[in-house]
């Protein structure tokens, strides 16, 4: 039976050994807490044997001695030793109480000053009073954290190797990919050339409707798209995270951020190689991806949402002025008009301006020598000898931050050699991103009806249109009847053709 837990006055007063029971397990997959129940029961079966009284028994469920994490139970136990709780501590084993070497000088001193002795179910008692119990607590110590660290590097072998093979690892499912089934299949191997049997009892399977929305995002943002209409249209075609919730505009960044679309393993947010799985993007259009959302030049006011062509794109063309023009409907106008950013100048009617400009783009687009404007694709470009390059120059820069972690090389070497070669992989990235990127005139010229096709862009794609092909300019528009009876002067509105 179970020693009775009472108070630290009531065993005083029964005039027995008071002492309490720490017990921890470093990992509960299952959350049932049986592994400190069986070190519980251990320890409750020799304090009956010794005839001590426990007043208190301590836990740190799923809590490692060796990540340096906070152990609540541990440190409840420190102070209620320090205030003389109790003058006996039993454990399991003594690599239940520390793999720190300094966590166990501190426990050893507080040992020493309140008169405790440590017993173990599976060590025995260790008399830390002594200099021989001492020095075989140290060395006890130090073999559990050999124990931790050489654990430590199997585990972080063994989960780089599940990287490098896109194994599932836990945790919430990618979108894109379907948990393992416990199949095999047969793949060709890229060295040989030869099919061999794929074990895939951990491997995670591309699920088809969700890989074909990230190659259609992914062609979406190469053609000129944004983060925002994506959302919009997840919004719209009811597709939700694999968690069930509303698509945002971080998730589906990351999403498209995720090298292991491309087939790219990550260990420790760093690439480490090819996976051995198949990829669900090209490689070359996941770097264009990258290359697109993380240009700091890009703009990314989410909280505004443009609801004009040319709101932030149109100039203002007042004299000398640099600056550009927005929509307002300020200073008594009943109609939404384009105004200069500094707040000079009369505004011009936004419907009018943006409709003779889609007029003017669409004309331009449907005249027989259109496809004179597409930009040529890139000449020679060999996109697998500049993926081939980009991973040589990753491995340049992991064996660059290993011989420096092995004290081969000191600071200086190691920030002018990862300096140059991060210089050449973003050269090499940005090759790939324009080798990827889709010309976003490509879906109009030629269509067969260009203002069909122009009113099916979302605005933004229309706005990615405009910031290609020309820059357009809202000078001071002449006074009075226009010659053909109006009052609105399309002459002020000034075409800069880019192509």
């Amino acid at each position: 039976m179970s020693p009775t837990l009472r108070s630290a006055t009531d065993v005083a007063a029964g005039g027995k050994t008071r002492a309490v029971i720490y017990v921890r397990i470093s990992q509960d997959r299952t959350g049932a807490g049986l592994g400190v129940d069986r070190q519980r029961e251990d320890c409750e079966a020799l304090a009956e044997r010794m005839g001590w009284d426990v007043v208190e028994v301590y836990t740190d469920n799923d809590v490692s001695a060796f990540s340096g994490k906070l152990r609540k139970g541990y440190r409840r136990m420190l102070a209620d030793l320090e205030d003389g709780k109790a003058t006996i501590v039993i454990v399991w084993h003594t690599d239940r109480l520390h793999r720190s070497p300094l966590e166990l000088e501190h426990y050893i001193n507080l040992c020493e000053k309140r008169g405790v002795s440590t017993h173990t179910v599976q060590a025995g008692e260790l008399d830390l009073a002594s200099v021989t119990g001492r020095m075989l607590a140290r060395q006890l110590g130090l073999i559990a954290r050999y124990e931790s660290e050489h654990k430590g590097e199997r585990v972080a072998r063994a989960r780089r190797q599940k990287a490098l093979k896109g194994e599932w690892m836990g945790g919430i499912r990618p979108f894109g990919w379907g948990l393992p089934t416990g199949e095999k299949r047969t793949k060709v191997d890229r060295k040989t050339g030869e099919e061999v049997e794929v074990d895939e009892l951990d491997m995670l399977k591309a699920v088809p409707e969700e890989a074909e929305a990230l190659r259609f995002w992914t062609d979406e943002i190469l053609s000129g798209g944004s983060i925002r209409s994506l959302v919009k249209w997840c919004h719209d075609k009811g597709v939700t995270t694999t968690r069930g919730n509303p698509m945002t505009h971080t998730d589906m960044r990351d999403m498209l951020l995720r090298p292991r679309n491309a087939g790219i393993a990550v260990y420790r947010g760093k690439e480490v190689g090819r996976g051995q799985w198949d990829p669900i993007v090209d490689e070359a259009k996941y770097r264009a991806v990258v290359a697109i959302l993380k240009d700091p030049a890009r703009k990314t006011a989410r909280g505004t949402t443009p609801r004009w062509l040319g709101s932030i794109l149109f100039r203002c063309g007042r004299g000398e002025c640099p600056h550009f023009v927005y929509v307002t409907q300020s200073g008594g106008r009943s109609y939404p008009s384009y105004r200069c950013q500094t707040g000079h100048g009369g505004g011009r009617r936004a419907e009018i301006v943006d409709q003779y400009v889609e007029d003017t783009i669409v004309e331009r687009l449907s005249r027989d020598d259109a496809h004179e404007l597409l930009e040529p694709a890139p000449d020679g470009v060999d996109v697998a000898a500049l993926q081939a390059e980009a991973e040589e120059i990753r491995t340049r820069l992991r064996n660059l931050a290993g011989k420096y972690g092995a004290g081969e090389i000191d600071d200086m070497q190691f920030g002018v050699g990862s300096d140059t070669a991060r210089a050449q992989l973003e050269g090499v990235t940005r090759q790939l991103a324009r080798a990827a990127t889709r010309d976003p005139l490509v879906g109009l010229v030629g269509a067969p009806d260009v203002r069909k096709a122009w009113k099916a862009l979302e605005l933004e794609r229309q706005r990615t249109v405009l910031r290609s092909l020309v820059e357009v300019t809202l000078k001071t528009p002449r006074p009075g009847r226009m010659p053909d009876g109006g009052y609105f002067d399309y002459d002020a509105v000034q075409f800069g053709w880019k192509r």
